[in-house]
């Protein structure tokens, strides 16, 4: 399983639109948030694979409207156990 964060870039006053939206389009997404700082908003997700990952959760992303762009974060260590 992988596991990411996905940064959001959103158009203005949009952020509980879309992060709505998402939670309703994209069930890989476990957790959505909006934050203040450079981004707009936070999304954790998992996936199968990372295929599954690039071509099919980010692109789902991209098709909601208000979505301007798109920073994935791969987690490649965790402190919880296998």
């Amino acid at each position: 399983m992988i596991e990411a964060y996905i940064l959001l870039t959103l158009e203005v006053d949009k952020v509980g639109k879309v992060l709505k939206e998402i939670k309703k389009r994209v069930p890989e997404v476990k957790e959505a948030s909006g934050v203040t700082g450079p981004y707009d908003a936070i999304l954790r997700v998992e996936a199968p694979n990372l295929r599954k990952l690039s071509r099919s959760i980010v692109s789902k992303i991209y098709q909601i409207e208000g979505v301007i762009d798109t920073t994935t974060a791969i987690v490649i260590e965790s402190d919880e156990e296998d």
